[in-house]
């Protein structure tokens, strides 16, 4: 008898399409050329193990080195990058306010500004300017420099003395780097070619502001004059009044926009959208504790303190412009109640850590009062200031600096009497005055170089008449903000 064998069933190749969760990394790596044999899988099983013990090690080196992490360390640092989360949030709100009160047909452009020249600024800051506000003294007092770039190493001293993270430090500076560059964008919106603003964004963010900030943040010339310091807590001058300069300049260099004046006399030219324009605003208001509590530089006792200042300040500015308005208007205007609470937030900005709640509340009230009648002084000088951009940052950053001088107190060392109008004479007063010039000048002078040398090397910085009649959304980048809807030209 025989015997019948049944030859072996030949098992059936699987498909990767077939293969389930598990089964699937295998086969797809199976398919690579070289990874076929069971060695080579084997060898690349080491890898990640590999890695994991490099890591392992390098972890251990650094805890044996590092001390333990103290709560104060730590709630210094995640305050910080919560404060800066907020102040970049603010370019949201810039975008807004300068989309909204622009027309219809420069949106694109404007968000584009916004948007990019954040980038930018971090670039350039990251670059050479945080080392430049930041660095070693080359010129004691006036000039620092510490290489390109910036040192990210965390020291065993830095966590033992609660400092803060230099990585952490650099995102917060350079949020306030992109805040005066975005202040410019307001100034010289809807007639400036998109590229030359860029340019200028960028040299302003490497050079100009960071040289300018060292001289009171960094241990400069001003942070010691005589027996006393110039105070700018969080930068109404410093920032605001930098960016303000600087916008201001160029909306002269450029000229004002197409039907703006009409034989000498200035003519209303209507925002598109007041509903993003009030977002924008509140989004600012938000922001702004981040860029006021945030300049504490640490989680104590005082960053309510700020937070409250910042709110009363605004509030004020808010009351002050909307009766100042309706006074002179017959009617409360939306665009100055907007104005009015950005000019007492930045009225506050250099004394909220130097002013009592009733003195906050006060110099937020006469920021508003004084952003209506500047926006009119501007108009009258033949100065074309599309969305109030000098007035609020410009103006009231000199207002909020010298407010200081004249009824702050040390409030957060021995309370004495800083200003002149509550006993503590006018040095202080002097001082301000001293630093508000001097940021004016160096502002004016280098934005002057650039703006003019940009413009000669680039054919001019403003664009063609055409583009600007027909939009710089279409001319500058070949889109619309409100396809489907149909452009009312304004």
């Amino acid at each position: 008898m025989t015997t019948a064998y049944e030859s072996p069933t030949r098992r059936r190749k699987s498909l990767l399409q077939e293969a389930s969760l598990l089964e699937g990394p295998m086969l797809l790596l199976q398919s690579i050329r070289g990874f076929k044999t069971n060695r080579s899988l084997l060898w690349l099983g080491c890898v990640p193990l590999a890695l994991f013990g490099l890591g392992l090690f390098n972890l251990s080196a650094h805890a044996a080195e590092m001390p333990e992490l103290s709560a104060a360390f730590l709630a210094n640092n995640l305050w910080l990058l919560v404060a800066t989360i907020l102040v970049i949030f603010m370019n949201a709100g810039f975008a807004m306010v300068e989309a909204g009160m622009c027309r219809q047909k420069n949106a694109v452009n404007i968000l584009a500004k916004n948007l990019f020249v954040f980038a930018l600024a971090v670039t350039a800051y990251w670059f050479v300017g945080y080392s430049l506000m930041y660095g070693d003294a080359i010129a004691a007092g006036w000039l620092y420099f510490n290489g390109l770039f910036f040192d990210p190493a965390v020291t065993p001293e830095l966590i033992s003395e609660a400092g803060l993270v230099p990585s952490v430090d650099f995102l917060f500076q350079a949020a306030f780097a992109g805040t005066a560059a975005t202040i410019v964008s307001g100034l010289v919106a809807e007639r400036v070619k998109f590229g030359e603003f860029v340019v200028f964004s960028l040299i302003l963010t490497a050079f100009i502001y960071p040289i300018a900030g060292s001289w009171e943040w960094n241990g400069g010339w001003l942070n010691s004059v005589g027996d006393k310091e110039f105070i700018d807590f969080a930068g109404s001058s410093i920032v605001h009044s930098v960016g303000a300069w600087a916008g201001l300049i160029g909306a002269m260099l450029l000229g004002p926009r197409l039907g703006k004046f009409i034989d000498g006399k200035p003519q209303a030219i209507p925002g598109h959208n007041m509903a993003i324009a009030t977002l924008g605003a509140l989004i600012l208001w938000i922001g702004w504790y981040g860029f006021n509590p945030g300049s504490q530089l640490a989680m104590d006792q005082w960053v309510p303190y700020v937070a409250v200042t910042t709110t009363l300040a605004a509030a004020g500015g808010a009351i002050g412009a909307t009766v100042i308005s309706t006074m002179t208007s017959g009617k409360p205007d939306l665009t100055m109640i907007i104005n009015g609470i950005l000019a007492g937030l930045v009225s506050i900005t250099a004394g909220c850590g130097n002013l009592t709640f009733v003195g906050s509340w006060v110099a937020g009230l006469i920021g508003g009062i004084i952003v209506v009648f500047a926006v009119s002084a501007l108009d009258a000088s033949g100065i074309d200031d599309p969305v109030g951009a000098f007035s609020v940052h410009g103006v009231c950053g000199v207002w909020g600096t010298l407010v200081v001088g004249l009824w702050g107190f040390d409030i957060q060392g021995d309370g004495s009497p800083l200003g002149l109008l509550v006993g503590g004479g006018i040095s202080q007063l002097g001082i301000q005055a001293l630093g508000c010039a001097a940021y004016a000048i160096w502002t004016i002078v280098t934005c002057w170089i650039a703006w003019s040398v940009i413009g000669g090397l680039f054919g001019g910085i403003r664009v063609t008449e055409k583009e600007e009649t027909e939009g710089l959304d279409i001319g500058e980048h070949g889109m619309e903000a409100y396809p489907d809807f149909v452009s009312s030209g304004r």
